[in-house]
């Protein structure tokens, strides 16, 4: 008796094997292209958090000088006397005086003058003659002041914000400032031009209403 074998095996053709080719590198190029763009937003993201630190630090900083301007120390320990007028405002710059008082030991009792100004796009602030970068990438340095009448006319001031006035309008001789509105608006940094992954990430605007407390119940 003799028994047959047959055997309907065949192989791959080079067309199939092509096919299969360019579906792997269209599957490959399609999950390479998502890892890409979900790189570059988690980057994105990053820098966006990181603005978003820097400005609140930035801002915590500017309102405690702020709210410490005019403050004497007034007993016998303090050495210093501050300015009447206690703040200097022109235009996207402000300067306050105070007392900065340490009962330590070491005693300290030393006047501080603190300046902040938007030098190009850097934030800076300046101790007494000692400048530090605050915040860097500063798109906008906006100041308003709020007023409580006229200085050395007590019957206008009630320690209450009569109204408000761009800082470039401010005459430190005659208004007495006794609020202050910081707006600060920064941006991520983009080291190269080029790279269009930032275009979207719009700027970061932080506004704070600073009370100068030591101003509001004393007359000036």
């Amino acid at each position: 008796m003799n028994i047959r074998l047959s055997s309907n095996k065949r192989g791959i053709t080079i067309i199939e094997l092509l096919v299969a080719l360019v579906i792997c590198a269209i599957a490959i190029g399609a999950i390479y292209q998502i890892f890409i763009n979900q790189s570059k937003a988690y980057e994105v993201q990053d820098q966006v958090v990181d603005i978003q630190q820097n400005i609140r630090n930035a801002m915590e900083i500017m309102v405690r000088d702020l709210r410490m301007a005019g403050f004497d120390y007034d007993n016998s320990t303090s050495a210093v006397t501050v300015p009447n007028i206690p703040y200097n405002v022109a235009g996207n710059s402000i300067t306050v005086w105070y007392e900065y008082y340490q009962v330590g030991p070491p005693l300290i009792s030393e006047i501080r003058a603190v300046t902040y100004t938007l030098n190009g796009t850097d934030l800076d602030r300046t101790v007494n003659g000692s400048t530090e970068r605050l915040l860097e990438n500063v798109d906008a340095l906006d100041l308003t002041c709020g007023i409580d009448g006229i200085i050395g006319d007590y019957g206008t001031q009630d320690g209450v914000v009569n109204n408000w006035i761009n800082s470039g309008t401010v005459d430190n001789s005659r208004d007495k400032v006794i609020a202050v509105r910081v707006s600060l608006t920064t941006r991520p940094e983009q080291a190269n031009l080029q790279d269009d992954r930032f275009i979207m990430v719009s700027p970061r605007t932080l506004t704070s209403i600073v009370a100068l407390r030591n101003l509001s119940i004393k007359k000036m």
